[in-house]
């Protein structure tokens, strides 16, 4: 149990800008790692272990990506419980985001607006402050999975973007247990066209093609999952559904995988609330249902050896068991994290093993 209430902590950092409340408490966090002032957040982990896409988990509570860009804080997190930790988006040149400001919080409804824009200090530095991560050490006993989440530059034309999802997936692939694809944050411009019959199936194609090659260099198999946005209509739903399935066989089935949802550009719940009318995508409480809508058509679609990470405005231990009962198999948090704190992680691994444990 963590010796700092997060109720304590958080009225200092909603006095704060939310982007700078962001990297202050980043920073906290990479100064403290591994150092005896981690007891004032490290938590207990929930032993629930499960085995999906191959890779067995401690529990099935993770870190989404978004929180650290820059995996300057695995460690950390890993003191905190979770089964598992995405990282990123990390892009081959760093680049430095939309202007500021660009991160706003909705607190009477659980939620944020981001437009950070894939802010990153780039794929080299990205791949080092993973290397230096204790947790990842061979010394140490390996118990919390690591996904490592890529994207494409602003700067890259949408026509050239599978040429950085290529240099991504070779850069992180020999230290990551999984690899994410977002092909979905609306803060990228034309980021979204990836998710199109079409598009989809050239890059994953182009994304296996790559695997396999990597697969043999490293004498190692790392699944990959696809990150969708929650603004597809069930028309699109089921035709990134086809894609995946045109490129999965009965020998394949656990090398891929879907993470639903990411943030939304549908405001419409939140505005009255001041903020609403912000650029970005929005996360917390009002994606709950849609991301909810979004897995359940997916687990109708899918075959049920491809995995399904359920992730969007979990914010109690029973929203993580909705995101399991509509079809997910392993769930993240995010903004719940910001607005409940670390207890929260602990709260979803445990109504988790209990759910399951009530229906065995």
């Amino acid at each position: 149990m963590s010796l700092i209430p997060y109720a304590l902590t958080r009225p200092f950092l909603f006095a704060m800008d939310p982007e700078e409340a962001h990297d202050q408490m980043l920073s906290l966090l990479a100064k403290t790692q591994n150092t005896p002032l981690q007891w004032s957040y490290c938590q207990g982990l929930i032993n629930d272990p499960v085995t999906v896409a191959g890779l067995r988990f401690p529990n099935r509570v993770g870190l989404a990506a978004g929180l650290d860009k820059n995996a300057r804080c695995i460690d950390a997190f890993s003191a905190m419980g979770f089964g598992f930790v995405e990282v990123g988006t990390v892009t081959p040149k760093a680049q430095p985001g939309n202007p500021k400001p660009r991160m706003f919080r909705l607190p009477q409804a659980h939620a944020l607006i981001n437009r950070l824009g894939f802010n990153n200090d780039g794929l080299d530095q990205f791949i080092a402050n993973v290397q230096l991560t204790e947790c990842r050490k061979p010394a140490q006993k390996k118990s919390m999975l690591l996904g490592l989440n890529i994207g494409k530059n602003a700067s890259t034309p949408i026509e050239q973007a599978t040429d950085d999802y290529l240099i991504g997936l070779e850069g992180v692939y020999a230290h990551a247990d999984y690899v994410t694809v977002n092909i979905s944050s609306p803060n990228t411009h034309q980021l979204r066209s990836l998710q199109t019959d079409e598009a989809l199936d050239s890059l994953i194609r182009a994304l296996e093609n790559k695997r396999q090659a990597l697969q043999a260099k490293y004498q190692k198999h790392t699944p990959i999952f696809i990150k969708i946005a929650p603004d597809l209509d069930e028309l699109q739903i089921q035709s990134v559904s086809h894609t995946l399935l045109r490129h999965v066989d009965t020998s394949s089935a656990q090398s891929w995988g879907i993470i639903a949802t990411n943030t939304t550009i549908d405001k419409q719940t939140v505005q009255h609330l001041e903020h609403a009318q912000e650029t970005g995508g929005l996360s917390g409480s009002p994606v709950f249902e849609k991301s909810n809508r979004i897995i359940q058509q997916l687990r109708q679609t899918l075959d049920a050896q491809i995995p399904i990470i359920g992730v969007g405005g979990i914010l109690s231990g029973a929203d993580a068991v909705a995101k399991i009962k509509a079809g997910a198999d392993l769930v993240q948090i995010y903004t719940g994290l910001i607005y409940k704190g670390p207890a929260l992680i602990t709260e979803c691994a445990s109504s988790i093993q209990k759910y399951f444990q009530s229906n065995s």
